[in-house]
């Protein structure tokens, strides 16, 4: 499942392949994605705002595409809303984890999309400078047929 996500990323949204954006692991909670240093350097060689916010709203995109595929379901996913959070500059390989707050969270979603044709959950991403958090993204992601 995480290569078709791999490829889905590829093919719908090119800037994934140029930054390098790599699906690290799928737990069926949560999805890290990671992207090269090397490709997303700013001017103090530390990893550029824009890579960090990518792969941050990514995590969550990707997160919730898994989800509708987990309920043979299909959908148009965009982020509606969004807050980011710069805490500290990230130096090596960028890593973005989002998870799922709950079972009870992804249910609910599910049941409204199901029902209505559209649904709304928000998620939170923590992007790694090594082990410590550099940033933190919160989204709201819009799902409708």
């Amino acid at each position: 499942m995480s290569k078709d996500l791999q490829d889905i990323l590829y093919s719908e949204i090119p800037l994934t392949r140029a930054i390098g954006i790599e699906v690290k692991e799928y737990t069926g909670d949560s999805l890290t994605l990671c992207a090269p240093i090397e490709n997303n350097l700013n001017h103090k060689c530390t990893a550029f705002g824009g890579s960090l916010y990518s792969v941050a709203v990514l995590s969550g995109w990707g997160l919730v595409y898994m989800l509708l595929r987990q309920h043979d379901s299909a959908g148009h996913i965009v982020i509606h809303e969004s807050n980011t959070k710069f805490l500290r500059p990230v130096s090596s390989t960028i890593m973005a984890k989002c998870a799922f707050d709950s079972r009870e969270q992804t249910d609910r979603f599910m049941r409204t999309y199901q029902r209505k044709g559209k649904a709304r959950i928000q998620l939170q991403s923590h992007v790694y400078s090594d082990t410590d958090i550099g940033v933190m993204f919160t989204g709201s992601y819009v799902v409708h047929t």
